[in-house]
């Protein structure tokens, strides 16, 4: 392991997660000796040490009250007119028919028949019972209506909105999500994974919005680290290098650099996550955040 750290930039590197406590034991060990030979390292971490008790103590910024509700709304409304619009479309029929024919619907479709033909046939055997007539004439079926309950006060909704194939039902679950997630583990765990894992841009963009709002966790803020190098849409790798900086989390710079690595990485990010890394490793301040930097990362390709 001593061999990994061919100088002591590479020891400093390793100074947040020695403080941490998130090192190998065998890793740590090795920095841990090389802290007891080097001065220059010796003075190093206990600047560090120094930033970290100063980090604790920063205020958060609060977000826009009015930005986020706002756009996704929009949002929503654009793209649920934007299905109404295409839904008798011919490709749209098409598309739909395709999507029936798949294993998961061809089975939901047989299903439905089967309970049709059931209801049918029971039906027509009760029809010329006179008890069934007696009570459908003097007794009136109370019609079956979903329980008013909003999905922002049940936890289970959120989560089961989440996994909605349908993207606006699923920016719909985190803007539930925001209200639920200070007080639910689970539904903070599945705004994590929809961040790492969603399809859709604006889901994962939305998720981060929220997770960011919760940085005084501390699961939240390792998962928004771990998060960096899983992403690969230019927007969400801005946005986040954006939080980081925001949130002075020096344990990104090792991630960001990891970033940079990447093939084809976008010219526009490549040069965002080069300000985070300065920005996190200097002394600098972090740039203040505005209420247009979504805005203008989603103007990336």
């Amino acid at each position: 392991m001593e061999a990994k750290f061919v100088n002591c930039e590479g020891v400093q590197e390793e100074l947040m997660d020695w403080l941490a406590g998130t090192l190998p034991p065998a890793q740590r060990q090795t920095v841990e000796a090389h802290l007891a030979e080097c001065p220059g390292c010796q003075q190093e971490l206990a600047a560090v040490q120094s930033l970290w008790s100063t980090m604790g103590q920063l205020p958060v910024p609060e977000p826009s009250e009015q930005l986020r509700p706002t756009f996704y709304a929009m949002l929503a409304d654009f793209q649920a007119t934007e299905q109404r619009r295409q839904r008798w479309s011919v490709a749209g029929v098409l598309e739909r028919i395709r999507a029936w024919w798949q294993p998961a619907y061809g089975l939901r479709l047989a299903y439905s028949l089967a309970l049709l033909l059931v209801g049918l046939v029971a039906g027509y055997g009760l029809k010329g019972r006179p008890d069934a007539a007696g009570m459908g004439a003097g007794q009136p079926v109370a019609a079956s209506e979903p329980a008013a309950a909003g999905p922002e006060a049940q936890p289970t909704q959120v989560l089961a909105l989440l996994s909605n194939p349908s993207a606006v039902q699923r920016l719909r679950a985190v803007s539930y999500a925001e209200e639920v997630a200070p007080t639910n583990e689970r539904v903070v765990a599945a705004l994590l994974s929809t961040l790492n894992q969603d399809p859709n841009v604006n889901v994962r963009l939305a998720s981060l919005e929220v997770l960011a709002g919760l940085s005084h966790d501390p699961v939240v803020r390792q998962g928004l680290v771990r998060s960096l190098p899983r992403q690969d849409s230019p927007l969400v790798q801005s946005a986040l290098a954006d939080v980081m900086v925001r949130l002075q989390e020096r344990r990104s710079v090792r991630p960001l650099r990891k970033l940079l690595q990447q093939d084809n990485l976008n010219e526009q990010v490549k040069d965002k996550i080069e300000q985070s890394i300065e920005t996190l490793s200097g002394d600098q301040a972090p740039p203040p955040s505005t209420s247009s930097t979504n805005h203008e990362t989603r103007t990336l390709t």
